[in-house]
């Protein structure tokens, strides 16, 4: 058995507003039998409000946010309990920084679908407080995980059961 098989399975399931992060990771994380949070419920209540308002948040905003899922995750891995968590993670230094809390064990699927499907899905959702308006301003600051290591790239237009199984094929493939 190698060291890494050893390790629990932390995967961030990352896009842009829209992209079914929430749905995708509990699916994947119940496929797996896993631990899932919600990454927006850690977010300070200051930077919910700014969303709110149709305010996109800075690096400086972003930060404590990404420390705390950090926290989070490496916790879980101490207990030696798997974990999954839903976090937009748009930039490599955000991603770097989430893999150097999980000791280099940490798996990412990037939800990735057009502007006009992640227009059409915000707007269909309700009682969210990320605007479709910020949509334009997350686009603009994701940087696509194309070659990263422990990246899995997931087109998301699909049922949630397909884009899942998408997903945890994809994952398997790569553990």
């Amino acid at each position: 058995m190698s060291e890494l098989s050893k390790t629990p399975l932390a995967i961030i399931v990352m896009g842009v507003s829209g992209s079914g992060k929430s749905s995708i990771g509990e699916g994947i994380a119940a496929e797996f039998g896993i631990h899932f949070i919600e990454g927006d419920a850690l977010h300070p209540a200051a930077n919910v409000e700014k969303m709110s308002k149709g305010i996109p948040l800075t690096d400086e905003d972003r930060w404590p946010w990404l420390e705390k899922i950090g926290q989070e995750i490496t916790a879980s891995l101490a207990k030696g309990e798997g974990i999954a968590v839903s976090c937009s993670a748009l930039k490599r230094t955000y991603r770097e920084r989430l893999r150097t809390s999980a000791g280099g064990h940490l798996y990412f699927v990037y939800l990735h679908g057009s502007k006009e499907l992640l227009m059409k899905r915000m707007g269909e959702r309700k009682g969210h407080f990320m605007p479709a308006s910020l949509l334009e301003s997350q686009l603009q600051t994701l940087e696509v995980p194309t070659g990263e290591p422990g990246v899995v790239t997931v087109d998301i237009d699909d049922t949630i059961e397909a884009i899942v199984d998408a997903a945890v094929k994809s994952l398997k493939a790569i553990l």
